[in-house]
């Protein structure tokens, strides 16, 4: 009776030490929305609960090891965090790519089959859309947390106050021509376009490095939208919790 009692204090004391750390390490390591959690993320909040829950769960365990234990997680995170935000290549490889399921209304089987997603489950997650026609959808696409983003056609589109006075003649998709510095050409090739015209536009905004942007995107229409890595101009909102 004793030794039972003394297991369930040990317990007690375990669960009101580990989680105010378990909460500081989860702050430490950053936001993140539970439902779009990137791969390696997941697996970290797995390992986490699998620590937390062997140490408080069998009081023979030694407490001390698993504190330094999410401790070492919560940095090897960190760590990884900043190893994909400053190199494209391993972001690549500890994640998903987003891939199209559907374009210009139709299914695209290789992609799904690819995915292992069936066509229940991309009608499914449509309808979630309030699409139920799929010649609604010029693209949907899975993203790399398993959702899905849907871009209607034009003519499928809810009006707006601009489209009053505005008929609209393509759509408002964009495509990424200029990532980190590097130049998709592929892009360029697809719109027709080339790098000459693409340094012309930078040189025109008195942008002679490639590698001072961060991120270009273009239309149909051959807009050009640029985002720098050092943004000078941009206003940010003071916005607090």
């Amino acid at each position: 009776m004793l030794e039972t009692l003394k297991d369930l204090l040990i317990i007690l004391g375990r669960i009101v030490t580990i989680l105010p750390l378990l909460l500081f390490v989860t702050i430490f390591m950053g936001k993140r929305a539970i439902g779009e959690l990137p791969i390696f993320d997941f697996l970290i909040i797995v390992t986490l609960g699998a620590v937390v829950g062997a140490d408080i769960a069998d009081p023979n365990i030694h407490h001390l090891p698993t504190a330094f234990a999410i401790i070492a997680i919560a940095i090897l995170q960190k760590v990884v965090a900043k190893w994909k935000i400053s190199n494209r290549k391993i972001g690549k490889l500890l994640t998903f790519e987003p891939t199209i399921v559907v374009q210009d209304g139709k299914l695209l089987h290789k992609n799904m089959k690819q995915m292992r997603y069936s066509i229940d489950n991309i009608l499914q997650m449509l309808r979630e859309k309030n699409v139920f026609d799929l010649n609604e959808v010029e693209t949907a696409i899975i993203e790399a947390n398993g959702s899905l983003s849907v871009l209607k056609k034009a003519s499928n589109n809810p009006v707006t106050a601009q489209d009053l006075d505005i008929v609209k003649t393509t759509s408002s998709i964009t495509f990424p021509v200029i990532v980190e510095g590097n130049i998709y050409s592929g892009v360029l090739h697809r719109l027709n376009l080339d790098k000459s015209w693409l340094m012309e536009q930078l040189s025109y905004r008195n942008i002679d490095n490639l590698d001072h942007v961060f991120y270009a995107s273009i239309n149909y229409e051959h807009e050009l939208q640029i985002s720098l890595m050092d943004e000078q101009d941009v206003q940010v909102p003071p916005i607090r919790h």
